[in-house]
């Protein structure tokens, strides 16, 4: 064992303090023992780089046993300063803002920082990238993209934001083909990171707190993803989304542009994806891919964007259009994204709990074929209602509230609609739905807001919604 290194020999519940590094030539520091950071240490273990990991809350225990095994030195619970400068590269959590203190002093050393797709871009060999970002919708493209390639029996392992880190996969088990979902956080602290294939669904405002509050430095931060691309690469974009248009047409992008749009009239090139006549239409190459709409296994307008995205990004990895169109229909939608969850007396509940903001309850909205009781509410985060209020208008007939402050809720739609009423538990909030609803209805848990108010997360809620549902 190296001297200095905290290892199995130690209690690591109480490991509060570190000690010194002297070998700055090949040190790495990871700050955030979540599931990238712990992935990028493990990448730098097997590199050979001499790895300490800093995280200022707690690690989970099962990250802990797994650095522990490693042999990979860490701290919880503060950040040592010395240890931290001492870094050649840090890798940092994307939930770290470049506003505190740590980050301010690293800056301020000149030290390289790097994101954990980055890290393990570095080492990815000669694999191949699909790269989808967007404020909506890219989980669902991710998954249903990695689903399109794995069943046409490529080598390819799903990573990145969806859940399992790509610096981890790289190496534990490296693939000839990565699907990644990518988050504007995780772009921000790129450098080299090249997508073979990028994906960019929509930009709507989002994490606005992290770009000082300014939209354009968020678009900038998604626009990233093709920053690195060359004509060689492909950029998949939504041709429909003024701010993704407007972006373009003030600045140069060196990739390869393929688009998907609602209408034919915005095809470009001959080749993209476009919805006629409820077929959605996919060209590359030359193959035309056709399909109802109806026989999609996910429904809803910003599914047939998903769609559209994830099926030109299976095109142009060279997956032929009869194994796309048998995969769309065999498709499993995303645990807690417009997920069916039962009919009961005729009344339909749909666990949409991922939609943590306005612009997501939008699309969930749109996609309703019946009158709706929607359960909205949680932790705001300074939400614009009016940006649904027309839909709400047509479809919601009552608002069930789940949340501690409800105010803004409240101020928002009372009168527009026949109720609105509060609750704090999603036990309370199915019970009161169903009393409002009656046959032919459905009840959509569209939150609009975080979870941490009542909930661990969101997948937190969305069980907790099952569950009560299935008590009914």
């Amino acid at each position: 064992m190296d001297s200095g290194h905290y290892t199995g020999h130690i209690e690591y519940s109480n490991i509060k303090t570190a000690i010194v590094h002297t070998n700055a030539n090949n040190k790495l520091v990871v700050l955030g023992a979540g599931e990238s950071g712990v992935g990028a240490a493990m990448l730098g273990k097997q590199q050979g780089w001499d790895v300490f990991v800093s995280d200022g809350g707690s690690i989970k225990q099962h990250f802990k046993e797994a650095m522990l095994h490693a042999g990979i030195a860490f701290e919880e619970g503060r950040h040592t300063m010395p240890n931290v400068l001492d870094a050649q590269c840090v890798v940092k959590s994307p939930g770290i803002s470049e506003k505190t203190e740590l980050m301010k002093e690293i800056r301020k050393a000149g030290i390289e920082v790097c994101s954990e797709i980055e890290f393990g871009y570095r080492y990815k060999g000669d694999s191949k990238i699909i790269a989808i970002t967007g404020s909506n919708g890219k989980s669902t493209t991710t998954k249903l993209a990695y689903h399109l390639l794995k069943e046409a029996e490529y080598d390819v392992a799903m990573v990145g934001n969806i859940g399992y880190s790509f610096a981890k996969q790289v190496a534990e088990q490296p693939c000839k083909w990565y699907v990644m979902e990518v988050s504007s956080f995780q772009l921000d602290d790129i450098h080299h990171f090249r997508p073979d294939i990028a994906v960019l669904l929509n930009i709507t405002p989002d994490h606005l707190d992290r770009y000082d509050y300014k939209f354009g430095n968020y678009i900038a931060s998604k626009f990233r993803i093709a920053e690195n691309q060359g004509a060689e690469n492909y950029f998949i974009l939504n041709y429909d989304d003024p701010v993704i248009k407007d972006y373009l047409s003030t600045h140069t992008i060196n990739s390869r542009k393929i688009y998907f749009t609602m209408s034919e009239q915005n095809s470009i090139n001959n080749e993209g994806g476009f919805v006629e006549n409820d077929n959605i239409h996919i060209r590359f190459g030359d193959e035309e891919l056709n399909m109802s709409i109806h026989d999609l296994s996910i429904k809803g307008k910003h599914n047939q964007y998903n769609s559209m995205a994830a099926g030109i990004s299976a095109r142009v990895a060279g997956i032929r259009k009869e194994k796309i169109r048998e995969s769309f229909a065999t498709f499993e939608g995303l645990e807690h994204r417009l997920e069916f969850v039962a009919t009961i007396r005729g009344v339909d509940f749909i666990n949409d709990s991922k939609a943590t903001n306005v612009n997501s309850v939008w699309f969930a909205l749109e996609s309703m074929k019946t009158p709706v009781v929607l359960i909205l509410g949680g932790q705001d985060k300074g939400n614009d209602y009016n940006e649904i209020m027309e839909l709400v208008k047509q479809k919601v007939k009552a608002i069930v509230c789940l949340g501690i402050d409800n105010k803004p809720i409240h101020d928002a739609f009372d009168g527009v609609v026949s109720a609105v009423i509060d609750t704090q538990s999603a036990y309370d909030a199915v019970h009161a739905a169903y009393a409002l609803s009656e046959k032919g209805d459905s009840v959509l848990l569209a939150p609009a807001c975080a979870s941490f108010d009542l909930f661990k997360n969101y997948e937190d809620r969305g069980q907790q919604f099952k569950d009560a549902v299935r008590s009914l």
